[in-house]
């Protein structure tokens, strides 16, 4: 690597993963050896990754900071970048900038209670934290996943899912919009924050981690706060119009934060500070 800020690391492509219609996971390895064991990052940051010729585009670190040797990502194709990421294959070279952003301070959770709410293409920037979680899961009491999406086609990680699901130190409560089960759906059918109000987990020593569209984490907010969870034990991640991963462009500048370095995880407290038309 040179001094260059706006250089990224060379990646290959060693896997990819078909997670939904239009969703994809890559496993990526350092091409120079020494720059992946000198790489380290935590659970909640992000990176940029682009296709020369393209572009770049603003995804989460999807895998766990206790594996190592690679990186993953998962993205959706909506755009240039993503179809041109979407367009390459296993062996194909790939840049990458970061870690960027804060953590979940998972470090401060420990003996806490863990609920962990997604939705659809949201689940991935939980993936990190919930593996974090479950690889040192003696450091944790309950763990509960809520996790849903339109559709039973539409569930990402679904071979973790199945994973989760027969574990026997975590609770997983899935579920799709009405109308989105198939004949052999097994799991929950009903929009997310109507889950979780029948759900009704304790918020007794119990921190939430919410992760979503817009849509269901605004109807998810108030069924935590009657359940009693308070404002600083909900926390959340965002991704708004992030470029340049460090505070230079403005490009998500939110009130008093930027996005990409006050953030992307906030608390549930902090987000209550933004601007009213966030």
């Amino acid at each position: 690597m040179t001094d260059n800020i706006y250089m990224p690391f060379p990646m290959k492509i060693e896997k990819v993963i078909f997670e939904a219609p239009g969703v994809k996971t890559f496993r990526l390895k350092f091409m120079n050896e020494d720059d992946g064991n000198k790489f380290n990052f935590k659970a909640g940051q992000f990176g940029e990754y682009s296709v020369y010729g393209a572009g770049e585009s603003t995804f989460c670190i999807a895998s766990s900071p206790t594996r190592k040797g690679y990186i993953e990502c998962t993205f959706r194709q909506t755009g240039k970048v993503t179809n041109a990421l979407s367009d390459c294959e296993e062996g194909s070279v790939i840049g990458f900038r970061g870690p960027y952003g804060n953590i979940f301070p998972i470090d401060e959770w420990k003996d806490r209670n863990l609920l962990f709410i997604a939705g659809g293409i949201a689940l991935p920037p939980m993936r990190c934290v919930i593996w974090n979680v479950l690889d040192l899961r003696e450091n944790f009491r309950d763990v509960t996943i809520i996790y849903g999406a339109r559709s039973v086609k539409d569930l990402v990680y679904k071979h973790e899912l199945e994973e989760w699901k027969e574990r026997r130190d975590i609770q997983l409560i899935t579920t799709v919009d009405p109308g989105g089960e198939s004949p052999d759906w097994k799991g929950e059918i009903g929009f997310v924050p109507t889950i979780v109000e029948k759900i009704a987990p304790s918020s007794k020593d119990t921190i939430a981690i919410v992760c979503g569209p817009p849509v269901m984490i605004k109807y998810t907010f108030p069924v935590l706060a009657r359940l009693g969870f308070a404002d600083d034990d909900i926390y959340t991640t965002l991704e708004n119009r992030m470029k340049c991963g460090f505070g230079k462009c403005g490009r998500c500048n939110v009130g008093k934060y930027y996005v990409c370095k006050d953030g992307p995880v906030f608390t549930l407290a902090q987000l209550k500070d933004l601007p009213d038309e966030y």
